[in-house]
């Protein structure tokens, strides 16, 4: 078993290929200066309450039925939604992009990739294993200090995008099962470095949290341009009838990725002691469909046009796909 995952590629049906250098360059070249992981210090959580995460990027915390319980359950719902961010980083970056960047690194992605980028991989895993342990650390700080849990009553369970992931595999042809862990993972890493970039600049939130997340997006901001890269040679690896099978999922992908988790929401909401019908109510209301549509088209307009660029939507059936999620609209 263990030979055998040394040597399989990320994209088991694919060959290796044959490496070549043409059109990469490095964006690593002063990492050993610019770094979280080596010139920054895990930050100390030190000023608790009474904001912990924006309110309009988690819309319950703002809905009259809750507000009408006063500030007490509104700031237990951010502090909430603060710990399911900060597990969701360590989730993230351990089950989702490590693997692939490791992957990448010892030349097992299944994509002939030039040398410097299998080189830069290996920093992106440190980069990655960093912003899993401080995640994780600060998240327990913030449980000292508040004394709310950082791990749910129930375990918490998997993160949701896994189940969302697994779906996906399922429906893909089973000898190019494996390429939506590598499209995830170009996702996640061209789209996170936005999402990052809205806490830092919130001075409401305490100063050691905007800096946490501050030195996260600092080391996003290199990834985002080293997957952007990948995916034009991805996509060039890919014969045509294994972009037309691939392709009409990526809005799936980035679905699994950007879509609120409603059930963690929910049960959220139970625990602060709502009625279940006031459950379904609030969290329909947060986010109705449309709205939900027209954020995530908005958060990946520029992944979607580096799709169009690497010519991905010139498949119709892909267009279509991606039509139909909404993510080609203008507004």
């Amino acid at each position: 078993m263990y030979r055998e995952r040394a040597t399989e590629p990320l994209l088991a049906a694919r060959p290796a290929g044959r490496e070549h250098g043409d059109g990469y360059t490095s964006g690593f070249g002063r990492w050993d200066r610019l770094a979280g992981v080596r010139n920054r210090p895990q930050r100390s959580f030190t000023e608790p309450g009474p904001l912990y995460f924006p309110p309009e990027l988690h819309p319950v915390a703002a809905h009259p039925l809750v507000t009408a319980g006063g500030p007490a359950g509104v700031e237990w719902l951010l502090l909430r939604r603060l710990h399911d961010y900060l597990d969701f980083t360590t989730q993230l970056e351990s089950l989702a992009v490590i693997p692939v960047v490791t992957a990448i690194s010892r030349g097992r992605s299944g994509l002939p990739l030039p040398e410097g980028m299998r080189a830069d991989a290996f920093k992106i895993v440190t980069d990655e294993a960093w912003h899993a342990q401080v995640s994780y650390d600060f998240a327990r700080q913030v449980e000292r200090a508040t004394g709310v849990p950082a791990e749910r009553p129930d375990g918490g369970g998997p993160p949701v995008f896994t189940e969302r992931l697994d779906a996906i595999r399922d429906r893909l042809p089973r000898e190019i099962r494996g390429v939506e862990a590598l499209v995830f993972a170009i996702v996640s890493e061209t789209l996170i470095s936005g999402i990052l970039a809205e806490i830092p600049r919130d001075e409401r939130l305490p100063r050691s949290l905007r800096e946490h997340v501050r030195d996260h997006a600092e080391d996003e901001g290199r990834h985002h341009v080293y997957f952007r890269a990948v995916l034009r040679r991805l996509w060039a690896a890919l014969t045509p009838g294994e972009r037309g099978a691939v392709g009409p999922h990526v809005p799936a992908v980035i679905h699994a990725f950007l879509a609120p988790d409603l059930a963690r929401a929910a049960g959220d909401l139970r625990l602060l002691g709502l009625p279940e019908p006031s459950v379904e109510q609030v969290v329909a209301e947060s986010w109705p469909r449309e709205k939900v549509v027209r954020d995530m088209a908005g958060a990946a307009r520029s992944l979607v046009r580096y799709f169009t660029e690497a010519g991905a939507l010139d498949d119709p059936a892909t267009r279509d796909s991606f039509e139909a999620a909404g993510l080609l609209r203008a507004d």
